[in-house]
């Protein structure tokens, strides 16, 4: 008798966020004991409707856990100087203890000038080259939220990561770079696999812990997988159906479940994970100042 193969479990996202944004909220609570407020600001250019979902999202989470919210709207006709003027505000406002640029900029912003413009200890995304050196060194910085939001998943899922074998497929400076320093950190063996990589199936196939972040629909198929591993998807894409658009990861989930141990959905897996890790690395920051954490320069 035919035996049906057993499918991989989900990782549910929206579950393990939910208990990230309670320490949260524990945290919040324990400093407004010490008189402390958290606040973050969030500064939106533009009229981009995914960034307004986006930002609505991170405000609503905010006001959930207690953290007070400081929302500044720019017309997309801003100039660079004018964002970077009121990034300098928000950096010497003692009331803010963490900022977020919500990307992307409009294209005659220059990104990288904005976010090296963020004081690195109110740098709540990560992305301040402060924060990407300290955290190669192994420093007490802000971390990147989807990494630090995977690297809980994978915890959550595997135990202790020690002497497994991951890959991560895409290097971008958001996902794959600091994702690969993080899990190095949890003693992972790690390979990165990119557009110019050789055989880069081949590669996959000799990991433990998979994780996609690529923003390709549906690339990596069960043939990429070996058997027992366990795949944490970062992308999400829309893509047309006969029944309407859909959002889908950077895995084929379909066939992918039919080979991995467990895997995270899409929707519903890493995105929950990414706007509570924002909100807990607002805590971090505040907690950081209160402790008389060095100022970093911005002029970095």
């Amino acid at each position: 008798m035919s035996m049906t193969p057993a499918l991989a479990r989900d990782i549910d996202g929206k579950a393990i966020a939910a208990q990230v944004l309670d320490e949260v909220k524990d945290d919040v609570l324990a400093l407004a004991r010490q008189q402390v407020y958290p606040a973050l600001a969030v500064v939106l250019v533009g009229e981009d409707p995914a960034s307004q979902v986006y930002v609505r999202n991170k405000l609503l989470k905010a006001g959930q856990v207690g953290i007070r919210s400081l929302e500044h709207r720019l017309p997309a006709s801003a100039t660079q100087h004018e964002v970077l003027t009121l990034l300098d505000q928000l950096n010497a406002d003692p009331e803010v203890n963490g900022i977020l640029v919500q990307l992307p900029l409009p294209a005659h912003i220059d990104e990288k000038a904005v976010i090296h413009a963020i004081d690195p200890i109110k740098d709540v995304d990560g992305f301040h080259r402060e924060n990407v050196g300290g955290l190669v060194q192994g420093a007490e910085v802000l971390t990147p939220c989807t990494p630090s939001g995977c690297m809980r998943l994978l915890h959550e899922t595997c135990g202790d990561l020690s002497g497994l074998h991951a890959v991560v497929i895409g290097r971008s400076n958001i996902v794959g770079k600091p994702m690969a320093t993080l899990l190095l950190q949890a003693n992972c063996s790690i390979s990165v696999v990119h557009s110019r990589s050789v055989d880069a199936a081949a590669l996959c196939r000799l990991a433990d812990i998979v994780v996609v972040a690529v923003g390709r629909p549906q690339m990596i198929e069960a043939s990429w997988l070996k058997p027992g591993a366990v795949v944490i998807d970062v992308g999400i894409n829309r893509i047309a159906t006969a029944k309407g658009d859909r959002l889908v990861g950077d895995v084929d989930y379909a066939s992918a479940r039919t080979v991995a141990r467990a895997i995270t959905p899409v929707p519903g897996g890493v995105g929950p994970m990414t706007i509570a890790y924002l909100l807990k690395n607002t805590v971090i920051a505040t907690q950081l100042q209160r402790a008389g954490h060095p100022q970093l320069a911005t002029t970095l």
